[in-house]
């Protein structure tokens, strides 16, 4: 079983990655494999309504100029998606927003390709905003027949720099009960 998590922070090794981390220390207790790809440095083109992957239906992207298809195959090989962005003026980053809209549209394109895999967001704020982050991570679960497990509360952390999530009591919690609820549906769906 293998988790993929994929962060749209601008920030290597930010908040939303530190809250991540928490998560896949729950699931690496268990022996779920995980992977994490960090979108600092990246910048992934938005979606051009072009609707060639429903023509082609070759689980892929006709824009082939930045590194979408590969998170889409990595995405395909996985057990469970993590998608983990920051809150940026009360919404995804635009790498994660490019994400959920071609990823998203390449799946329903090819018979739902992430269909039944399990999907989680994880969320940084520095103060508000946040819900409608973890709302829109979470729609794309849902559209593309996902299975999405929760925890005591949304999946957020709260900090401003680089580490502080660490220090929010509560949103650690949150994310080791989520890493704990994903291994456990993890093990009853692969049974």
């Amino acid at each position: 079983m293998k988790v993929l998590a994929i962060i749209g922070s601008a920030r290597k090794g930010g908040n939303t990655s530190a809250l991540t981390k928490i998560v896949f220390e729950e699931l690496e207790k268990e022996g779920i494999e995980t992977e994490l790809i960090e979108l600092a440095g990246i910048n992934l083109n938005g979606c051009m309504a072009c609707y060639k992957c429903f023509q082609n239906k070759d689980k892929s992207c006709i824009n082939k100029n930045d590194e979408m298809n590969e998170l889409i195959t990595k995405m395909d090989e996985a057990d469970a998606i993590i998608i983990g962005s920051p809150t940026y003026f009360a919404n995804v980053s635009s790498n994660i927003k490019a994400l959920i809209d071609r990823a998203g549209l390449v799946g329903i394109a090819n018979d739902y390709l992430f269909k039944r895999k399990i999907g989680a967001p994880i969320v940084a704020v520095r103060r508000a905003g946040s819900v409608n982050v973890f709302d829109a991570i979470n729609k794309f679960y849902f559209i593309n027949q996902m299975i999405v497990p929760g925890s005591v509360y949304w999946n957020m952390g709260i900090g401003s720099q680089p580490g502080d999530a660490n220090n929010d009591e509560e949103g650690v919690r949150i994310m080791k009960i989520l890493g704990e609820n994903m291994a456990w549906l993890l093990k009853k769906v692969n049974t």
